[in-house]
């Protein structure tokens, strides 16, 4: 697979594919402070085994709770304890969760630190691993603070995927897909095909997962701090984020992206922007990656709220911020008011997951 340079405010980083944990095998240098994905560490103990020697090294469980504001003393504390300098260096291995934690350290510790990524979910993988931000939860309101600091560099392998369960798979996939439709027809009708097959042939899913990298690399080169071009990346976000909220957190990250792009789509439909014929094309592959998850317990109050609340709002007060879709590789910004009618279309679509998961929607 092809290398990627990514260009950052910091200067270009570099996304480069090859065997799992390339590079750790022998242990850490002696300036490097490994944090670690307990389950990852686990499950690699025989691979990573001299990595994981020593006193350098903070195993966290990967928990939405455990990147949390108010974890970060006790993590910059073990560092600190452990001889940390600034001419130290971070190793980040694990999903978007122990990414974001590094990530936020390597931002403040010490005003800054340098930091590389082994990402192992197929989510970190091909989306989140690129772009810089790190996302940190405060109190009930997810990603709320956070920065842009890049990694020194990524190092990709494809072969730890097989420990993830399907539903972990599914969640990366959820974050190709939108990636390739707000890139283009051609794209989203190339996964489209593909998307059968993806869990089943590694060669498709390694090429999906660098197409979706090289999409995402296009626009954080144009807009790196999220100002106009990189917003189309909020894709399905925002009602994603409400879903993750309101069922906490029973919805894994990208099937809420998954849930959220077809909730985008049908109010995209609903108000003239996207067409019949292009809602049911999109359909079929965007609904077979969120089978399972449709009988959702959600009450409306609370996903109301956690729209609200989001990150990406900019707008008036009782209003949401939603990237729609006039068609796919044609992304718009759009503000909704948040009223009786915009509600109702909310409860519309979740009795139609609930019928579905009725009659056994087909996976």
């Amino acid at each position: 697979m092809p290398e990627l340079s990514v260009n950052s405010h910091r200067g270009p980083y570099k996304v480069i594919f090859g065997n799992a944990f390339e590079g750790l095998e022998k242990g850490l240098a002696d300036n490097e402070h490994l944090i670690i994905d307990a389950k990852v560490a686990e499950l690699y103990e025989q691979k990573l085994g001299k990595a994981l020697q020593g006193d350098c090294v903070l195993r966290i469980e990967a928990t939405e709770a455990n990147k949390s504001l108010e974890q970060f003393p006790g993590y910059a504390a073990h560092l600190l304890e452990h001889g940390i300098r600034r001419s130290h260096s971070l190793v980040a291995v694990g999903g978007g969760i122990i990414q974001d934690i590094t990530a936020f350290l390597a931002a403040t510790l010490l005003r800054g630190l340098a930091w590389r990524f082994y990402p192992t979910t197929l989510l970190a993988q091909a989306d989140s691993c690129i772009g810089s931000k790190s996302s940190v939860n405060v109190g009930a309101y997810k990603n709320q603070l956070g920065t842009f600091t890049p990694p020194d560099e990524i190092r990709i392998s494809t072969d730890i995927l097989d420990t993830l369960s399907e539903a972990d798979m599914r969640s990366g996939i959820g974050e190709m897909i939108k990636v390739h439709i707000i890139s283009s027809l051609e794209d989203a009708r190339r996964l489209a095909k593909d998307y059968p097959h993806l869990l089943k042939d590694g060669a498709l899913l390694s090429r999906a997962l660098v197409r979706s990298l090289e999409i995402k690399k296009n626009l954080i080169e144009i807009d790196e701090f999220d100002r106009k071009e990189r917003l189309a990346m909020n894709y399905g976000h925002s009602f994603g984020h409400a879903l993750e909220s309101a069922t906490d957190y029973a919805v894994p990250h990208g099937i809420g992206v998954t849930i959220g792009m077809d909730m985008a789509n049908r109010l995209s439909q609903r108000l003239g922007l996207l067409e019949n014929s292009a809602l049911e094309e999109l359909s079929p592959m965007i609904q077979a990656n969120y089978a399972g998850f449709e009988s959702l317990s959600l009450p409306e109050n609370r996903f109301i709220s956690a729209l609200e609340k989001d990150k990406k709002n900019s707008g008036p007060a009782e209003t949401a911020r939603f990237v729609l879709l006039r068609r796919p590789g044609e992304p718009v910004l759009k503000d909704c008011l948040l009223n009786n009618q915009f509600k109702e279309f909310c409860r519309g679509f979740f009795k139609e997951l609930s019928d579905r998961a009725a009659l056994g929607a087909p996976r």
